[in-house]
């Protein structure tokens, strides 16, 4: 799968060959009516990736002549069955894929039409609660993109076991 991913600018520098780019979205649902007439809290699409046997965030290259919110949205569409509608834009991630530098950007994106079916990238889609997916996520930076979503919500960060470092504001 590459080197360890990291996020932050120096992640990213001087490296072998042109910055591969890529965009994709944290997929998000309202959580469902309590009695009380407020909301639960939000559910996250999750995708199961075969190739990888990892669970992740819809995500994926650009491709000719295309712009990252374009490629978020097809990227998500073929990913998981769904358009989308984006919100609000999330932290870029940059990391080395055998050793050249990759970026990452996201946003924070609701379903608009469509349903999941299995495909040649994807076999599982979970919606899950926003600790349950930051533990099943496999890596640490797709978890910071969960906290990213909540802040922008303006939910409460939710921790599950073994979920990973906790930011210290939220300690």
């Amino acid at each position: 799968m590459g080197e360890r991913p990291r996020t932050g600018r120096a992640a990213a520098g001087a490296g072998h060959g042109p910055v591969i780019l890529a965009a994709g979205a944290v997929l998000w649902l309202p959580g469902r009516p309590k009695k009380s007439g407020r909301l639960g809290r939000p559910r996250i699409a999750l995708v199961h990736r075969p190739k990888y046997d990892d669970w992740s965030l819809p995500k994926g290259k650009l491709e000719a002549g295309e712009g990252m919110a374009e490629a978020a949205l097809r990227e998500v569409r073929e990913e998981t069955g769904f358009h989308c509608l984006l919100g609000p834009e999330l932290p870029t991630q940059h990391y080395r894929v055998q050793g050249r530098p990759k970026e990452v950007r996201y946003w924070a994106a609701v379903p608009s039409s469509g349903s999941f079916r299995p495909n040649r990238e994807v076999d599982r889609l979970d919606w899950l609660p926003a600790g349950k997916a930051r533990a099943r996520l496999t890596h640490d930076q797709d978890r910071l993109l969960v906290d990213a979503l909540l802040a922008v919500l303006g939910a409460e960060p939710v921790r599950a076991a073994g979920a990973g470092p906790v930011k210290e504001r939220w300690k």
